[in-house]
């Protein structure tokens, strides 16, 4: 298994939290932040020429490892 499930499991514990706590709607804008982060990470790898599987790990790893930067 590639990388840490750490980050992960932040992502998915927090948008649970505000599900639970808040309201769906707040932790839809959640994932969408997070599917926005994820699709700017991609679109700059693609126009740097990296293939499709490498720019899909790299957004994913850099969306992950930015999210756990002050932990």
């Amino acid at each position: 298994m590639r990388g840490s499930l750490v980050p992960v499991l932040f992502w998915v514990g927090i948008a649970c939290l505000v599900y639970f706590v808040y309201n769906p709607v707040v932790a839809l804008v959640l994932g969408g932040l997070f599917a926005v982060a994820f699709s700017v990470g991609f679109g700059l790898r693609r126009r740097a020429r990296h293939s499709v599987r490498c720019s899909v790990y790299g957004a994913l790893g850099g969306v992950l490892d930015k999210s756990m930067a002050g932990f």
